[in-house]
């Protein structure tokens, strides 16, 4: 399934063909990697005016649910990746029967399935023995199970409420997350009918990511360890590198993200997110995937997030991960009730044209993500308010400094 054998060597046998299931803002941004690199770029879009399908010109229009489109899709190109986690294990093993898949199903699953990424990231001895560790958790299917679950908090002396409540599959950008301080919200969620995990509430000071790449011959690269900030459980800011984290810390990170990646098979990029809790580390989620925590790579590292995506799923040597800046934060542009986007740009430019701002030709409607801005430079607190200032402006034509 998806074997490797399948792809053609770079180089030899003509330009190498990628196609990336998934026509959303990552491919958009990956189709632009694409181009430096002189590859062939197809994505499999559901309609054409999504992101990716605006500005690619190989754009397939088809379902990442049937395993015809997917058959069809999958002809013709030497390797497919995937710009979201969502496409269904027995289409995967169809689409394996004609090209390489990267990351392949193996390691696909623990992305897809929240309870199977705990189960294996649990059995990983070599974590605890770091300072790393993943939540407390268990299936649950009744309110009795999560009673039993905060129950078993209490007696072990740890707080019995909040409880969170995870949808096993298909959660993204804090959808499919519920913290439930009462019996009566666990009721409300166990409402929908989905298969759910309960976790313990980790306190943590802040949130951190580590975004790794890993080739199929196993050489890995990783980026400095970042902050992102969350706000309604989506990625609203990201600092590079994350500011004051111990270089015990960070190194205990950048291993965790290589060693994930090596130990589930990766090919490609891997997001770890994480909870900084005290002198430990907790392992939130996983992303297979190009990363809202790796927006920044395109403007202030030597490598994008995005190129390096492409080496890696190619098997080609591993680009440079470093910061070309002191510091970087980037920002992310929301939907307001005012879609013109682009009457206010020509502000934002003019206020400070340092400021780099990428908007994804999304259908603009309130909280969703519709592009990003990214300032560099040294002064980390400067360059998080005017980078909250050009995106606040950009969304909702006022400006407000960070933190707004």
């Amino acid at each position: 399934m998806g074997d490797d054998n399948r792809s053609r060597e770079p180089g030899h046998g003509g330009t190498p063909v990628v196609g990336m299931v998934g026509a959303g803002q990552l491919a958009r941004m990956t189709a632009q990697a694409a181009i430096g690199l002189g590859i062939e770029f197809r994505v499999l879009a559901a309609a054409p005016g999504e992101s990716a399908a605006q500005v690619c010109a190989r754009t397939v229009i088809g379902d990442y649910t049937s395993a015809g489109d997917l058959l069809g899709f999958g002809i013709g190109c030497d390797v497919v990746t995937f710009d979201h986690e969502h496409v269904p294990g027995a289409q995967l093993a169809v689409l394996g029967q004609v090209t390489a898949i990267r990351p392949g199903p193996e390691a696909l699953v623990f992305a897809q399935d929240k309870l199977a990424m705990r189960n294996r990231l649990s059995s990983l001895r070599a974590l605890s023995g770091r300072g790393v560790r993943c939540p407390r958790y268990r299936h649950v299917g009744t309110l009795a199970d999560v009673l039993d679950f905060a129950a078993d908090e209490h007696a072990a002396g740890r707080p019995e409420w909040p409880v969170v409540l995870k949808a096993i599959s298909g959660g993204y950008d804090g959808r499919g997350v519920w913290i439930c301080d009462s019996k009566e919200a666990v009721r409300e969620v166990l409402s929908h009918g989905i298969a759910l995990l309960a976790e313990e509430y980790v306190p943590f000071e802040r949130e951190l990511a580590v975004l790794v790449a890993r080739s199929p011959k196993g050489q890995g690269a990783c980026y400095p360890v970042v902050q992102t900030v969350q706000r309604d459980g989506i990625c609203r800011e990201v600092i590079a590198p994350a500011p004051g984290l111990s270089p015990e810390l960070a190194e205990r990170a950048q291993w965790l993200g290589l060693s994930i990646a090596a130990e589930l098979g990766v090919t490609g990029l891997l997001a770890v997110e994480l909870f900084e809790s005290g002198t430990e580390l907790v392992i939130n989620e996983l992303a297979m995937r190009p990363h809202n925590s790796g927006h920044w790579t395109i403007d202030a590292a030597v490598t994008s997030q995005f190129e390096q995506h492409l080496r890696a799923v190619l098997d080609l040597p591993l680009g440079g991960t470093a910061s070309t800046a002191a510091s970087v934060v980037m920002v992310n542009v929301l939907g307001g009730h005012d879609p013109d986007l682009y009457s206010r740009l020509v502000h934002v430019m003019a206020a400070d044209p340092v400021v780099k701002v990428h908007l994804y030709g999304k259908q603009v409607r309130p909280g969703r993500k519709v592009g990003h801005v990214t300032v560099a430079g040294d002064d980390v607190e400067r360059l998080r308010d005017r980078a909250w200032r050009a995106a606040n402006y950009l969304s909702l034509g006022t400006e407000q400094p960070a933190g707004h």
